[in-house]
């Protein structure tokens, strides 16, 4: 009894510690505290990150169905822009990880300035295109005429403004490389918590603030996240985490950029094929009406919910490989990763039997429609079926992508989206008359078999060998 106490009060102390961003030192000690010390405030982040899109989704679903299929079709082409994000991030992560790693802090932060430079022209570039071509881009995604009108300005916004995305992601990405994974934490705390006050403000007017419809979830979403990009940038400058970027830094340096677009070729890729492919599966769902597609959209919203968590395990992995290879401990990276695969495919197994048992009614938290509250539960059911592989499969994806072999994933998803997943969806949605059920099959069996392929490929080690 003695025993559980002291552990309880343990646990309760490391959380702490892990929550208020105290420096650690993950190439040494224990692997548990350590994938415990990362995950946590991780975790917290990535759920934080999920929470944007459920409240959007609990008050525009009060708007119309049509608004609701107005986020689906915009947050998949918007996944693209995340597609760039992540790439770029998981470089950002494994090349700050090596070089603190290293003990090389100056060159952490000039790489940190490297990614963000590249981020904001790149950010300027899809933002042109968002403000000129919204309509077009919704046409483009298979929206019905008043679908487009209605929401347009959706698009619009949150295309425009998509700088604050890229910017979260990739500062956010800097600091868990760093290991001050509790920064990137608060991050998103504060721009969740702005959206959660300002979302039906400006959804539903407030005051002297117009209903702006769905287009105001897009504004309150912008502003949310500008701010907390404004907190980052603070705490960057001001040498309130790990890296310090100071004004001479602000340079470009040709070999550091080189070696991170070098590193982050790999990452886009990987995630433009998968993100394409959500974009192409997406299409084909918008054949079948706006009560199906508003079903599927709130279902995905709903399963983000509880993978975040298991990306933010991953995304602990991807540190501790990083740090661990900088520090030359090639075995203690790949002990670290084991581990935490095996927490995230527990984790995601206890969830996907909720979603098995209770999927018509956690649809129902978010519409009445009996027709979205059938295809939302069948989409949720289907795709949970494989979430012990899903947890399983990130964390051994995103442990690539921490030792800064962006490539392998790459064609693992080019493989299983590309030539298995979209194949799959449209000849038996489409072709086969299976409907969405095609679909939601295509999703599931492409993630199972990317967690095959990746432990059998990670089993044999290459990964170790990378230099970044």
């Amino acid at each position: 009894m003695q025993s559980n106490k002291i552990s309880i009060k343990q646990f309760l102390r490391y959380l702490r510690i892990a929550v208020s961003g105290k420096e650690q030192d993950f190439t040494s000690g224990s692997i548990r505290k350590a994938v415990f010390m990362l995950s946590i405030p991780m975790i917290l982040e990535m759920l934080m990150e999920s929470i944007f899109a459920i409240v959007d989704i609990f008050y525009v679903s009060q708007v119309s169905v049509n608004a609701v299929a107005t986020i689906g079709l915009t947050e998949s082409v918007i996944t693209l822009v995340y597609a760039v994000a992540i790439g770029l991030s998981m470089a950002a992560t494994a090349i700050v990880a090596r070089r603190i790693g290293e003990k090389d802090r100056e060159g952490a932060s000039q790489a940190a300035v490297q990614v963000i430079g590249l981020g904001i022209f790149v950010a300027a570039i899809i933002s042109i295109i968002g403000m000129c071509y919204p309509k077009e881009i919704l046409g483009l995604m298979g929206g019905e005429v008043d679908l487009i009108e209605e929401g347009y300005g959706y698009t619009q916004v949150l295309l425009g403004g998509n700088v604050t995305i890229m910017l979260l992601f990739l500062i956010n990405a800097i600091f868990r490389g760093a290991g001050d994974a509790s920064i990137a934490m608060w991050a998103l705390v504060l721009s969740n918590g702005l959206n959660i006050i300002l979302d039906p403000m400006f959804i539903f007017g407030f005051g002297p603030i117009p209903a702006y419809g769905v287009e105001g979830a897009a504004i309150a979403t912008t502003i949310g996240r500008g701010t907390a990009v404004v907190f980052q940038l603070l705490v960057l400058f001001y040498g309130w985490s790990k890296i310090k970027v100071r004004f001479k830094d602000l340079v470009l340096r040709v070999a550091v950029m080189f070696n991170l677009i070098k590193v982050s070729l790999g990452g886009i890729g990987q995630f433009l094929i998968g993100t394409s492919s959500w974009v192409f599966l997406m299409r084909i769902m918008s054949e079948f009406g706006s009560e199906v597609l508003a079903g599927y959209t709130i279902a995905i919203r709903v399963m983000m919910f509880t993978l975040m968590p298991a990306w933010g395990m991953s995304n602990a992995a991807a540190t501790l490989v990083g740090q661990n290879l900088g520090a030359l401990k090639p075995q203690r990276a790949e002990d670290s990763v084991w581990k935490t695969g095996k927490y995230s495919a527990i984790f995601m197994g206890l969830v996907s039997v909720v979603y098995l048992i209770f999927a018509p009614e956690i649809i129902s938290w978010f519409t009445q429609e009996i027709e979205v509250i059938k295809n939302g539960a069948l989409c949720l059911r289907i795709i949970a079926a494989g979430y012990v592989f899903y947890g399983y499969g990130m964390v051994i994806i995103n442990a690539f992508n921490g030792a800064g072999d962006t490539k392998t994933p790459t064609w693992i998803n080019f493989i299983c989206f590309w030539m298995l997943q979209l194949p799959f969806a449209y000849l038996m949605a489409l072709t086969f008359d299976f409907g969405p059920v095609g679909v939601f099959l295509a999703i599931t069996l492409a993630e199972v078999l990317i967690t095959v392929i990746g432990i059998l490929w990670f089993k044999k080690g290459y990964w170790k060998m990378v230099n970044v």
